[in-house]
């Protein structure tokens, strides 16, 4: 069985190569469920990790649906992950239903060409996990990351398994959403090829900061952040009026 390590940052990437992982998935911020990395962590671990290395491509957190200017983004990174020797490819689109983005999906898929392409867990808000398969399977993609439509691959452990049968020979489903050394074993049973962990550990700084630098009501999947026109020309107008 293949292990596949979520790592975002550059010494999760090195320990789990030292550790025996046998592929690395590059991303940043985990806690927003992961966007592109960085050029600087890209060249870093591509430079000095010998073991497969495959890079999330997600512009930004929130919702699977990307503006024009988001999925040229996208498009700029892949090509740009390429360039720097990367293994595979973790991306996907969804439409405003949540169905699979076929068209755009495609675009990516052959821009990666020739690296194996991986559907993330976008998946896993697809309104009909079968007929999103079927799709993905048309669109020949090598593997879906996915939990199972469920909090986590564990518990979406029924879902997961009809997804391998339907599946076939055609492509790999990627078991991936709290899978630790306790209940691994279920999907080893269960005949799956390959999982996805992040093997994650807190460890404290031992220091409070003075002021927080996150923003709990940032994190929530259902909005989206931009800097308004109205309110900077507001600003501008209170800057530059004179007294």
């Amino acid at each position: 069985m293949i292990l596949e390590i979520c790592a975002s940052n550059y010494q999760s990437a090195m320990n789990a190569q030292e550790a025996g992982a046998h592929r690395i998935e590059l991303c940043s911020e985990l806690a927003v469920g992961g966007i592109t990395p960085s050029y600087g962590l890209l060249k870093q671990v591509l430079d000095t990790i010998s073991i497969p290395v495959c890079v999330l491509i997600r512009p930004r957190s929130g919702n699977f649906t990307y503006s024009d200017a988001e999925f040229d983004i996208m498009k700029r990174d892949i090509q740009l992950c390429k360039d720097l020797g990367c293994a595979g490819i973790v991306s996907g689109v969804l439409n405003t239903d949540q169905t699979i983005d076929s068209e755009r999906t495609k675009e990516l898929i052959t821009l990666s060409k020739p690296l194996p392409f991986t559907f993330h867990r976008a998946f896993d808000w697809t309104p009909n996990p079968l007929d999103a398969l079927e799709t993905l399977k048309q669109l020949k993609i090598e593997r879906i990351l996915t939990s199972g439509q469920s909090e986590s691959a564990e518990l979406g452990i029924d879902t997961l398994k009809m997804l391998k049968e339907e599946s076939g020979n055609d492509l790999t489903i990627l078991p991936g959403g709290g899978i630790n050394s306790e209940n691994v074993d279920v999907f080893k049973t269960a005949g799956f090829k390959e999982v996805h962990a992040s093997a994650s550990t807190i460890q404290n700084a031992n220091k409070t900061p003075k002021i927080k630098m996150n923003s709990p009501k940032l994190f929530d999947e259902t909005i989206e952040l931009y800097s308004d026109i109205a309110k900077i020309k507001s600003i501008l107008k209170q800057i530059t009026h004179e007294n």
